[in-house]
């Protein structure tokens, strides 16, 4: 009975306690939108369901999508709407709960994708540039694997008897949709005409690991039967046909499309193991695929990399946007009422950076962000983790001090000033660079960033007073010429929403991605 008296009294304290400190509050100050806003976003994360395993999970990879970018690109699609853009959100920046992310590689303090994915698809992490394989191996090495394989979320939730799935923007056999799939003592190996002939002789090509995934996975344990991935989707179609005009696809843009030379066509082999599959390499052939009833999908939507979002109206025979084959994995996954894991990353924000094209890397980084709701919007949260991060950042920076709504790919104009401000060398500078990279280009109208690469770097300032720097050509200075802008060392962020997701918090390691998933969908049993 004391405990109950030393209980109320504590409830009656507090409850004065919290009137008195509301009482201390201004009306102006608790009837302010930033007040309220922030009061209704609370309230909601509390309300958010305790739930913590789920039936499906989808991972999201911005590559390259470091904090910057994300800053950047929620400025951009705000004023994109007509608004200041400082104030809005993207998609999944809204999700309940967010993590710091440590990216580095066991050997590198700045990352790449293939130890990045690695990490967060094995729950380990390994060396720069290689695939699927601990930090045991050498690279380049085909002999130093044997014994160093990890196994992927994706392929434990192949055994499972979960659906699975991979999208990227990227070549699909590129370093990050590679991890969930391959093993490889070297990312570049995406075909065989890529491996030293050394080599060749004792590993598969990754192109060909993705065809003969479900065999593979049979074959490398006892007892193991599986039906293969559902989905595959991405850019990438020169790996998997042979060094022959021949097979060259309608909208081939290279004389000989193919770049293997051991005469396969691995798409013909993925039709004769899978007949009732749909392959298809164009946006008309994607649009014809009913999600609901089709069996799987290959789709190969590009000779090399899948076109910038801003560009894809250009493609010759048309291409799906991320957001569109988002959606259609999603209706085909679902069919199967054990669950699914699907991979989606949007490959070409990192390239964009690569480029020096803040233009390209924002809006990837936007179409992303429509990927993620159109997701939200098709699943429950109740049974569907969705984890939304990047592999790492870039060299990318938002500086000055220009004023609230100022336009993100423009020149910066200070608080209280109405031209652009002047630095010490009485030239006008832009809010967006980089600390390296191939620098200043004034491409105009250009929608596609590799534009870049047609000419050598440019260094230092560059007198932009009479330059439009908002247009999709635009290319910010950089202070380092190089080849090519770099990745850096910087933390990301991961959000997360649905069973599982509460577990996301503080900093954390990257392979804790993978044990995330596994938390969720029970994909190791101990």
């Amino acid at each position: 009975m004391k405990l109950n008296w030393i209980a109320a009294a504590s409830a009656l304290s507090m409850a004065v306690s919290t009137a008195l400190y509301a009482d201390a509050l201004p009306n102006y100050q608790t009837e302010s939108d930033w007040y309220s806003d922030a009061q209704a976003k609370l309230a909601a994360k509390l309300a958010t369901n305790n739930q913590f395993k789920a039936k499906n999970v989808i991972l999201f990879v911005g590559d390259g999508m470091g904090v910057s970018t994300l800053t950047a690109s929620r400025i951009l699609k705000g004023q994109l709407e007509g608004n200041p853009g400082e104030e809005g959100l993207l998609s999944f920046e809204s999700f309940p709960y967010t993590a710091l992310v440590k990216t580095y590689n066991v050997d590198a303090q700045t990352p790449d994708s293939a130890g990045t994915m690695t990490a967060m698809m094995s729950g380990l992490k390994t060396d720069v540039g290689v695939i699927g394989v601990d930090e045991d191996i050498e690279r380049g090495k085909c002999s130093t694997m044997q014994g160093n394989e990890v196994v992927t979320a994706l392929e434990l939730a192949e055994i499972k008897g979960l659906s699975t799935g991979i999208i990227s923007t990227a070549r699909i056999t590129h370093a990050t949709p590679a991890a969930t799939y391959a093993k490889s003592a070297d990312r570049n190996w995406e075909d065989i005409s890529d491996m030293p002939e050394t080599e060749a002789a004792g590993c598969e090509d990754i192109a060909s690991q993705l065809v003969n995934f479900e065999t593979n996975l049979e074959a490398r344990y006892t007892g193991v039967d599986v039906n293969g991935l559902e989905v595959v989707m991405g850019g990438g179609r020169r790996h998997f046909l042979p060094k022959d005009a021949a097979f060259n696809s309608a909208d081939a843009i290279s004389e000989v499309e193919g770049d293997r030379t051991d005469s396969r066509d691995l798409t013909a082999e993925w039709k004769e193991q899978y007949p009732t599959g749909n392959y298809v390499m164009d946006q008309a052939g994607f649009d014809a695929i009913d999600a609901e009833s089709a069996e799987r999908i290959f789709g190969l939507f590009n000779e090399s990399h899948m076109q910038y979002e801003a560009d894809r109206a250009n493609d010759v025979a048309g291409e799906p946007s991320l957001t569109q084959m988002t959606e259609k994995a999603i209706q085909l996954l679902d069919n199967n009422n054990k669950g699914f894991f699907l991979m989606v990353e949007s490959g070409r924000i990192d390239h964009g950076h690569h480029a020096g094209s803040a233009y390209n890397a924002l809006t990837d980084s936007i179409e992303m962000a429509k990927a993620v709701e159109k997701a939200v919007s098709m699943t429950n949260q109740e049974d569907t983790l969705i984890i939304v991060t990047a592999d790492h950042g870039h060299v990318f920076t938002i500086a000055g001090y220009p004023k609230r709504g100022n336009p993100i790919l423009g020149k910066v104009v200070n608080v209280g000033g109405d031209s652009p401000a002047l630095a010490g060398d009485d030239m006008p500078y832009t809010t967006l660079g980089y600390a390296n990279g191939l620098g200043f280009r004034d491409l105009g109208a250009e929608t596609d960033a590799d534009a870049s690469y047609a000419s050598t770097a440019v260094a230092g300032r560059q007198d932009i007073t009479n330059l439009d720097t908002t247009t999709s050509g635009y290319h910010q200075e950089a202070l380092i010429p190089l080849g090519s802008e770099t990745h850096s060392g910087e933390d990301i962020s991961l959000h997360a929403v649905g069973p599982g997701s509460q577990l996301v918090q503080g900093v954390i390691e990257q392979n804790v991605v993978f044990h995330l998933i596994n938390q969720a969908l029970d994909l190791v049993e101990e």
